[in-house]
Parts: structure tokens; C-alpha cells; sequence
């Protein structure tokens, strides 16, 4: 089998060494090269015709997201960013996403030589699935706003229950639209939460994201959106024309109380890996939601809310996913469908548009 060719572009010695060893480490990969900044990387490139890039975001000379224009443009492949955990590194990283980046690994602060070794399983995943995405899925689009008229498993987190009867005084006809994404991810959460208007339902959202991050990702949607867009809070009431963000460092929940809804963040063990985990997010909207929800799922590698988009579907809601064609890893949707938790497929431009149709 031929092994995922990979060029390592870092300034820093210790980090070219110490990623070399790790992806070297993996039967499946190779590191063909490395480059101390992008005017190197340019030519070992056109030379070395690697599968996968990995990029450091901050390099002297040439910064990696101006680098990374170039390459988009140029020659587009996939690159994976190595990005600090800073609210500098959160910015210029989702900067470098919008551009066309497949993903990122954020490397610790401190002790390099002796924490970086917790990231290998990571860093190595996130390799293998570049060499797999759709580069053509990466490239940004321009998308308008519709013009509309007014109108482990959960288990660990959130026990699975029996779908109770709501009485008939708590009954609600309000929506709420649920959306879960990963790879990829940022952009698409962007793409459709700009194209809802402000009458739109109150909208709950968990991407795989850490938590350094996913605070500036709510406040530039928020500046692209007609919704008002934030990292969701404990207790905060969700409200139409409003999209809630799971912190990355916490589960999203929904709870019920009356006929409100309201988000809960839980600090509970990471699910199918992943704090925040979509299939909590979804298993609580299938047990407090019920009927009112669509289920969204986006490009996203993995599995994660395969199985709380189909308790979704089993307690009446409506489920649609991202189609492979438009998606960066179609692992997260593919999932979905294979578990018969969705039927319709459709174009990230066109879901959207749906969602504004089934509300």
C-alpha cells in the first residue's frame, strides 16, 4: 500500500524533529521533507509532490495563512495547521480554516519534547483523513442571503430514556434547529447560519472544537450572521433568532422547562472521544424536543450524533445531512445515513433553504 507522503513547513527545529518522529511512527505515513519557512516549503512542493502539508501558523518571513493563500490558489492540496493555543493562534487559525485549511492540531505551550508525545494519535489521524478530503470542498464560497418573507456513547453523559408524553399544557409549537459538524466543520456552520434570517428558530450547535477556540468562532459568526451568535451559557434560554455554540470544553444540553428551552453545559467525560460530543447535543433534543427539531449534520470525520440523530428521528424529528459531494470528510453524515438516522442529502448551499422550508 502507498503510505501518505507528508511535508512539515515549522521554524522550529524541535518541532520539525518531533512531528517527523510521530507521523514516521504510523505504518501508513511518510515525511518526505521539511521546510524551515514557506520560501522553502515553495520549492520542496513543486519538488517532493506531497500528499499533506502540515503548516505552523506563525513563521517569520511569510506567516503560514499568507502561505497558505498562496498555496490555495496555486497549488490546492490539503494542509493541516499547527496552531498555539492562544487567542492570537484562534484567530489567525480560523482565519487559516476560512482559506481553505482541512484542519488543525493545537501543540502545547510548554514542554514540547515531553507533552507533544500526548498529541501523536491526533496529529496522526488528522493526517490520514487530509490525504483523504475533497480539496475542492475546501475552496471558499460565496453564499447569499435567502431572501424569505417574515414567518464513549451518551450514555455517559445523558442516560438514554423512554420517550415520555408531554402534557398537553407544556405542549409548544416552537423549533429548534440542531446542528453538529467537525472537519470542515467552521466554514459550513458559518455558510448556513448566514443564510438564516432573523425570524429563523433558535438554533443549538456543537463542533468539534477546543475550548480556546470555539469562543472568537461564535463571535465571527456572529458578525457575518442576521442572527445573534454566541458561545452558549448555563441556563441561558434559547430564543429564536438566536444560534448557541458549545463551548469546546463542554457538552451541550438541552432541557425543557414548560414550554422553554434552555442550554445546560455538562463536564462530563468526553463522548466518542469528543467534549463537546454531538450525539449528547442530539440525544438531549431527541428527549426534550422531540417532534420540534431538525436534526443537521455537517462535514465532520468520525461518527459522532450517527446514533443521537437517529434517536432524533425515532422521537419524531426531521433530520437532514451535508451530501458527500460538498463535504470536506463526509465520515459524520455517511454515518448518519448508513444508520438510516437521515434520508435527505443535500448541497451545503441548499440546506439552508431547507431548513426555512420544514420551519
Amino acid at each position: 500500500m502507498e503510505k501518505i507522503t507528508v511535508l512539515i513547513v515549522d521554524d522550529s527545529a524541535l518541532v520539525r524533529q518531533l512531528l517527523t518522529e510521530l507521523l514516521n511512527s504510523d505504518p501508513e505515513i511518510e515525511v518526505i521533507g521539511t521546510a524551515v519557512d514557506p520560501f522553502q516549503a515553495r520549492d520542496k512542493i513543486k519538488q517532493l509532490k506531497p500528499d499533506v502539508l502540515t503548516l505552523d501558523v506563525e513563521m517569520p518571513r511569510m506567516d503560514g495563512v499568507t502561505f497558505l493563500k498562496n498555496v490555495m490558489r496555486l497549488h490546492p492540496m490539503p494542509v493541516v495547521m499547527i496552531s498555539t493555543l492562544t487567542e492570537h493562534g484562534a484567530q489567525v487559525t480560523l482565519d487559516a480554516l476560512e482559506l481553505g485549511a482541512v484542519d488543525f492540531v493545537t501543540k502545547p505551550k510548554l514542554d514540547l519534547s515531553n507533552t507533544m508525545a500526548e498529541y501523536a494519535e491526533e496529529i496522526i489521524e488528522k493526517v490520514k483523513q487530509a490525504a483523504k478530503v475533497n480539496v475542492h470542498a475546501l475552496v471558499p464560497q460565496k453564499f447569499v442571503t435567502l431572501e424569505v418573507s417574515e414567518k464513549l456513547t451518551a450514555d455517559a453523559v445523558l442516560p438514554s430514556a423512554v420517550s415520555r408524553k408531554i402534557p398537553a399544557h407544556l405542549k409548544t409549537t416552537e423549533k429548534i434547529i440542531a446542528i453538529g459538524a467537525s472537519t470542515g466543520g467552521t466554514e459550513a456552520i458559518k455558510a448556513v447560519l448566514q443564510q438564516l434570517p432573523p425570524s429563523s428558530p433558535g438554533v443549538v450547535v456543537t463542533q468539534h472544537i477546543p475550548a480556546a477556540f470555539s469562543g472568537p468562532f461564535a463571535e465571527r459568526v456572529n458578525g457575518v450572521s442576521a442572527l445573534e451568535v454566541c458561545e452558549a451559557k448555563d441556563g441561558q434560554q434559547i430564543l429564536p433568532g438566536h444560534a448557541y455554540i458549545a463551548p469546546g470544553d463542554k457538552h451541550l444540553i438541552i432541557e425543557r422547562s414548560g414550554a422553554r428551552f434552555y442550554c445546560h453545559l455538562n463536564d462530563g467525560p468526553p463522548v466518542s472521544r469528543h467534549k463537546p460530543s454531538v450525539d449528547v447535543l442530539f440525544r438531549s433534543v431527541a428527549q426534550n424536543v422531540g417532534a420540534n427539531a431538525i436534526g443537521v449534520m455537517l462535514t465532520g470525520m468520525g461518527d459522532d450524533g450517527a446514533q443521537g440523530m437517529l434517536e432524533m428521528k425515532e422521537a419524531g424529528a426531521t433530520n437532514l445531512v451535508q451530501d458527500e459531494k460538498t463535504s470536506v470528510v463526509w465520515g459524520m453524515p455517511g454515518s448518519a445515513v448508513k444508520l438510516g438516522a437521515a434520508e435527505t442529502q443535500l448541497p451545503l448551499g441548499k440546506i439552508a433553504e431547507k431548513l426555512l422550508d420544514l420551519v
